[in-house]
């Protein structure tokens, strides 16, 4: 933008007296250098105004092209940058940056009241709708940062010093006048009030914008579209809001959609969430939370990579003391349609949820179970989604689908199915199934863990699966780290198992999306209460530099977990070890890949043809079908296994062909 301008002259503005403009100081009104008066007709000026240079065609769709300028305006208190398309503003313009290159036509009002610190600082009340786990938004806010703002109310000094720290960045940002920053196009709205308008921002078609920042950005720009209402919320980069949608204290992260008249309110939403006609209400929605239909509601809970069917339901009122009561639902988990929960319940990452469940379950142990509803009562199968093709096809598109492009990301991302958050609830889930079996007895018919049944063919199943699943998972960490590295002795081979810290070895955390051990999050809170990190940037920083030594943590923890299994020490392991670890994980990893491989054919099953071939036969049944699914000896999931099997063979006969050599 121009930063120098000068007074108008005479001549300037006795033409832009005979263009139909009025002001009533025109001394108040300042332009730059080259500016044109012709540009600039029937437009009330008030305040301070300060003009910059018209000298560009604007395009616009449909390859329509107008020259920059202003017409048909009232503007109070701006400052207007270069090349600036401004046209029929019905009410007025009034306390606003308007960088270059802005195009704003057919508004009906942008104006900033009083002091406004646009959206920041608003206090969202998720997971609890009663309160006490409120979020103060604000720019840059991330999932982990939330994270333990809502959920460690157990550590108020961490919360008091985030909260100063949330507080002077929105002191920081609170001004009088708002921004439209370069390249913004506002077209065809109706009320925008205190709000912040980010770079090459689309807004078009929107009823009301209230006390909120558009934060767009060139390389992923934010559009909010069609009869949007949205007030005291933040929209980060790559951002979509539009057709019909209501949102009242929200905060929507990068890449998210929200559409299809989808409302939402004490909500925030992380990267690469999706709500589509449906409703949240005190919803964490952690990364990759998605909703598609018009009768699912999320109320009350913590989620992330969430798939939820339709109808999915959840309560947290029980008609005593008010709505306190919330729910966990833990990474990668589906609901099917009409599903329900009663809270208080927590869910065990990558489970499936089918039917009503009204009796407070915990499975958080139970990881990649289904959770089912018979005859009014929760039955839990452990393990069995370890072997689904849906779990596995999940985990492969997350990376696929991240809209993100902004050069800054704020949330860091693990997509990792096996982790040691995953694996160290198999260890205790294979540890507890084995306990409830030997406590109950050989002869029953079922096993009751936190208000859930487990039969007894499920149990035994999830304790094979459980195992399968460890040992695939240490197998594939144990590979990686000896890959394409050769051994001349056992030191050799000793000094590459040996781990470069010992931070990771034990419990494991998941902070919406990000993976970390205890240990290294609780040194940066103590880091927080101490004033050690005393800038938002600072945990930006402690929360970058876990995601990035997650490989070093990861090694630290499989090994620990090695050393128990093998009982000795990295520095007695043998070549032997070696072998019988890489046979153990050859053998998990063909049978789950074989389980896979049977759970895809159903995909294929006479049953799942039932609606092809419409008017003709079983042989035009199969044809049709065939036509439009494909051959499953040809469909690419499948090659994908069948490949796996191969390549995941060899690698281990590699290995074990080099330390056969340090026998």
């Amino acid at each position: 933008m121009t930063s120098e301008f000068r007074p108008l002259s005479t001549e300037e503005i006795a033409k832009l007296t005979s263009q139909g403009c009025s002001c009533d100081d025109w001394s108040n009104v300042q332009v730059a250098a080259g500016f044109d008066p012709s540009r600039v007709r029937t437009t009330d000026f008030t305040g301070n105004v300060k003009l910059g240079v018209f000298e560009k065609q604007v395009s616009f769709l449909g390859g329509v092209a107008r020259p920059a300028g202003i017409s048909n305006a009232a503007i109070h208190n701006c400052t207007i940058g270069n090349n600036v398309y401004i046209n029929r503003v019905r009410n007025y313009i009034a306390n606003y940056c308007i960088e270059d290159d802005v195009v704003i036509e057919n508004v009906d009002l942008l104006a900033v009241e009083g002091e406004s610190s646009f959206g920041n600082g608003t206090e969202i009340a998720v997971i609890n709708e009663a309160g006490g786990r409120e979020i103060p938004i604000y720019d840059d806010l991330s999932a982990h940062t939330a994270y333990v703002i809502a959920l460690y109310r157990h550590r108020p000094k961490v919360i008091e010093n985030l909260q100063k720290m949330i507080a002077d960045y929105t002191a920081s940002v609170t001004s009088s006048t708002g921004l439209v920053a370069k390249g913004a196009r506002l077209i065809n709205c109706r009320i925008i009030k205190n709000v912040k308008v980010g770079s090459s921002s689309v807004i078009e078609g929107v009823n009301r914008l209230k006390n909120g920042s558009v934060n767009s950005c060139p390389e992923d720009p934010v559009y909010i579209g069609a009869g949007v209402f949205a007030e005291d919320f933040i929209a980060s980069s790559g951002s979509e809001i539009t057709d019909g949608t209501i949102i009242i204290k929200c905060f929507v992260g990068q890449g998210t959609v929200l559409t299809k008249h989808y409302s939402a309110e004490n909500s925030v939403f992380f990267a690469n969430c999706g709500g589509y006609h449906g409703e949240a209400c005190a919803v964490f929605a952690g990364p990759y939370t998605v909703t598609h239909h018009k009768s699912t509601l999320l109320i009350a809970g913590l989620f992330s990579f969430l798939n939820a069917g339709s109808g999915t339901n959840q309560s947290n009122h029980m008609y005593k003391l008010g709505p306190v009561h919330q729910g966990v639902v833990e990474r990668g988990s589906k609901t099917a349609s009409d599903s329900y929960m009663l809270w208080p319940a927590k869910v065990g990452a990558f489970s499936v949820v089918m039917g009503r469940h009204y009796r407070n379950s915990d499975t958080s142990d139970l990881p990649f179970s289904y959770l089912i509803e018979h005859e009014d009562e929760s039955i839990l199968a452990p393990g069995v989604n370890l072997r689904s093709v849906g779990t596995v096809r999940d985990a492969r598109k997350w990376p696929k689908r991240d809209r993100r492009k902004a050069p800054v990301k704020l949330d860091y991302i693990n997509f990792k199915l096996l982790s040691p958050y995953t694996v160290q609830r198999m260890l205790n889930g294979y540890q507890l199934l084995m306990n409830l079996k030997a406590t109950s007895g050989e002869t029953s018919d079922y096993f009751s863990y936190h208000s859930v049944r487990i039969k007894s063919s499920s149990l035994d199943q999830g304790i094979k699966l459980y195992k399968i699943g460890i040992s695939k998972f240490l197998g594939n960490c144990l590979i990686k780290r000896l890959e394409n590295k050769h051994f001349k002795n056992l030191e050799e081979l000793r000094a590459a198992l040996s781990p470069e810290t010992t931070m990771g070895t034990g419990k494991w955390l998941d902070l919406a999306g990000l993976f970390a051990p205890e240990e290294s999050v609780n040194k940066m809170l103590e880091d927080i209460e101490k004033g050690t990190i005393n800038k938002l940037e600072h945990v930006t920083e402690a929360f970058r530099s876990m995601h990035e030594k997650y490989p070093s943590y990861e090694w630290a923890w499989a090994i620990n977990v090695l050393q128990q299994q093998l009982g000795r020490m990295v520095d007695n392991i043998t070549a032997d070890d070696i072998i019988e670890l890489t046979k153990k994980w050859k053998e998990a990893v063909v049978e789950l890949d074989h389980r896979l491989y049977t759970d895809a054919k159903k995909e294929f099953a006479a049953t799942a043809q039932i609606g092809y071939g419409i008017d003709g036969d079983e042989e035009t049944r199969h044809a049709d079908f065939t036509s439009v699914r494909g051959a499953f000896e040809e469909n690419s999931f499948v090659k994908d296994i069948e490949k796996h099997i191969t390549d995941k063979s060899a690698l281990g006969d590699e290995l074990i062909g080099r330390m056969a050599k340090l026998r």
